[in-house]
Formats: structure tokens, C-alpha cells, sequence
């Protein structure tokens, strides 16, 4: 396939670029580095149009091709930011920055859609135009929310978006999607029990919030167990109990817990945050004390559009001779908050067998670079196939 070919050509230099922003990881929106980068090689290859700082430290480049009979804009997305882990691969680029690392990709991403901007530059061979949006803050600041909240989806008309994903144990350059939930929705809680503290040698005269809590921590589990579907996703998990004491013999005042829910559906995120609520203060009412709950809402289900889907997944079947069907991911996405404002695609690309994501030796493998570009590269040709 000539594009697949061409990225072959420009291998070691999206490579280059890569490990160039490998090196120099950047966390949430403090990607300013990255995204000087990024302005810069979109202006060097041309594009009409260059625009930093929307959703603080995002960058959008336009590129037009070489007809507009219909109007049709179609939106590309990376992800730039890095994560708070410090790197254990050893390699000869591995990051200069201790405690932030690319441990999830976003490195190749970015590179990625460096070169597919590079080549519809050079080709222009489409009728309409692509916006590259590159994007910070994915891993949990809402990068992808600010960016919309700034206008970005109207100010460029945008009428589709696609995302990309590499994914470990998945084949390298082969391609996996799946239409409808995708990626969960992201949720977290704190809850803050309180009792009456005393002795721990006279248990009688307290309201002891350590057992309250223990409780608790029980109960939501009934949330999944015994409220949910069976056939719906739900995952609830307390990831904290600390108390306000650390002595042997005191009973402490408070609990404070915390942890996070990932649902598949708006329905099951709206009856896990109310069970939630009166399960934590069922009990510690019924205990003799009190619960302070708070619950945040993240980033929402990502739900891939039927049409989109289907398109994208022929596209990665013509560059890679095959798409396989994605599973259930209760991880989290941003780029959820793109596909509320338009119809679009998330498809996951394989990283072969590498570590996981999120992993101190993670490493994105420079080898699916070519597939990744050509799948880009090829849903601008298709979908707006030159007049």
C-alpha cells in the first residue's frame, strides 16, 4: 500500500521524534515543551492553519486538501502528556525528568500523528479538510474537556474526531475496535466516618469508625453484587482506610476512605453513586456516628458511534489485512468527552509483547509506527476520498 510505504520511508525519523519526546516527558498540562515541538513541525510541513494554547497547552494544526466540494472537516486526536512514575527501562532515551515518565504511549501517539500530518501535507490528496488536535492532560486532568469547553469542536468546524490507542499484547500494528461503551466512566469518592475516639482497652465507651468503616467497605460491595445487573459492568474499590490515629491502644476519632467506581452506562453511574451515598451513611448512622461523602464525577463512558466504527475498522483491515473486536476496557478515556460533542471512532493498535501501560519498563514499541500513521492517514483519504 503506498501510504503504509511511505511511512516505512519516514520510520526513523517519526522515531527520532519519538524518543526526542520520550526523553523530555511532560505531566498534565505543563506540556509546554512537547507542544512547542508540535506547533513547530506542524508549521515547518505547512499547515494553513497553527494554534497553541487551546485547553491551556493544546495544539491544533489545520491542513487542507487539495479540493472542498463538500465542506467536510474531519478531526484527528493525540494525546501528549506523560505520568507521575519513575522510568525502570534502562534505555539509552529513557526520560531526564525524575518521578515523569511515558508510561502509557502518549509519546508514540503524538509521534504518530506527526507523521500523518507530515504526509497529508505533502499530498494533500483528499477533498476537505483535517484538524490534528493534540492534546494534554489526558491522564486525569480532562485535557480533552478543556479543549472542547474552548470552543475547538465549532471554532473548526469539526464534524467527526478519531482517536488512537497502543495497546500491549495485542500483535504489533494489528488493530482492534469495538462500536457503542468502550472505556469506562471514571469515578472517585472520599468518605470521611467519624465516632467518638477513646481507649482501646474500653471499645463500650466509644463509636469506634474503625469498625464503621470496615463495615462499609463490605457493604459497597454489595453494590456490584447484589444492586447491579449481572450483565452490566460495574467495579467498585476502596483504595484507602486511613485513620486519625496511628497508636496501639487508642480508638481513633475518624476514617477517611477512598476510592474509585467505573461503570459501562450513564444508568449504572447514576445507581452506583446513589448506593454508594446510602450505603456509607446507613451504616455509620445506624453505627452511632456520621459520614461526610463526596463523590466526583470523571471522565464519562466513551461510547464509539456505530457508523464511525464500522468505517474504522474497515480502515484498519485495509492497512494491516485485519480488525479484531476489542474488549470491555473499565480503564478511563478522555477522549470520551470529544465523541459526546461528535460522532467518531477509538480504535487501539497493538504494542505487541511489551510491559502494560502505566508500567515503570513500559516502553511504546517503534515498530507500529507505520500501521499507526497509515491508519490515520488512510481514514482522511477515504472518508474524503480527492474530488
Amino acid at each position: 500500500m503506498p501510504v503504509k510505504n511511505r511511512f516505512a520511508e519516514l520510520q526513523d525519523e517519526i522515531t527520532a521524534w519519538r524518543r526526542d519526546i520520550h526523553e523530555n516527558p511532560e505531566i498534565l498540562f505543563d506540556t509546554h515543551r512537547t507542544s512547542a515541538l508540535v506547533a513547530e513541525k506542524l508549521k515547518d510541513f505547512g499547515c494553513e492553519e497553527v494554534v497553541t494554547g487551546i485547553g491551556r497547552t493544546g495544539v491544533v494544526g489545520v491542513i487542507k486538501g487539495k479540493t472542498d466540494t463538500a465542506g467536510k472537516v474531519i478531526g484527528l486526536r493525540a494525546d501528549m502528556d506523560a505520568l507521575p512514575i519513575l522510568e525502570a527501562t534502562g534505555l539509552d532515551y529513557a526520560s531526564k525528568t525524575p518521578g515523569a515518565m511515558h508510561a502509557c504511549g502518549h509519546d508514540g501517539h503524538t509521534a504518530m500523528l506527526l507523521g500523518a500530518a507530515k504526509y497529508l501535507s505533502e499530498t494533500r490528496n483528499f477533498d476537505g479538510t483535517v484538524v490534528v488536535i493534540f492534546q494534554p492532560a489526558e491522564e486525569g486532568g480532562g485535557g480533552g474537556k478543556e479543549m472542547c469547553d474552548d470552543g475547538m469542536m465549532d471554532r473548526w468546524n469539526i464534524q467527526e474526531v478519531y482517536g488512537m490507542h497502543n495497546w500491549p499484547g495485542q500483535p504489533v500494528g494489528s488493530f482492534a475496535i469495538r462500536p457503542g461503551s468502550f472505556f469506562a466512566a471514571t469515578d472517585t469518592f472520599e468518605m470521611t466516618l467519624e465516632g467518638r475516639g477513646g481507649h482501646a482497652a474500653k471499645p463500650h465507651e466509644t463509636v469506634d469508625p474503625t469498625v464503621m468503616a470496615s463495615q462499609i467497605v463490605l457493604g459497597l460491595q454489595t453494590i456490584a453484587s447484589r444492586n447491579a445487573d449481572p450483565v452490566d459492568q460495574l467495579v467498585v474499590s476502596v483504595t484507602s482506610f486511613e485513620t486519625s490515629s496511628n497508636a496501639f491502644n487508642v480508638i481513633p476519632q475518624k476514617v477517611h476512605l477512598k476510592g474509585t467506581v467505573r461503570t459501562m452506562s450513564a444508568a449504572m453511574r447514576d445507581l452506583a453513586e446513589t448506593r454508594l451515598k446510602e450505603v456509607g451513611t446507613g451504616i455509620a448512622t445506624a453505627s452511632g456516628g456520621t459520614a461526610e461523602i463526596n463523590y466526583m464525577r470523571g471522565y464519562p463512558v466513551m461510547v464509539n458511534s456505530e457508523e464511525q466504527t464500522e468505517f474504522a475498522a474497515e480502515v484498519a483491515a485495509s492497512v494491516s489485512g485485519t480488525c479484531s473486536d476489542a474488549p470491555l476496557v473499565m480503564g478511563g478515556e478522555d477522549f470520551a468527552f470529544m465523541l459526546e460533542e461528535r460522532p467518531g471512532a477509538y480504535i487501539l493498535v497493538g504494542n505487541g509483547d511489551t510491559a502494560a501501560v502505566h508500567h515503570p519498563e513500559y516502553n511504546f514499541n517503534d515498530e507500529a509506527i507505520p500501521a499507526g500513521c497509515s491508519w490515520w492517514a488512510e481514514i482522511v483519504e477515504k472518508r474524503m476520498p480527492a474530488a
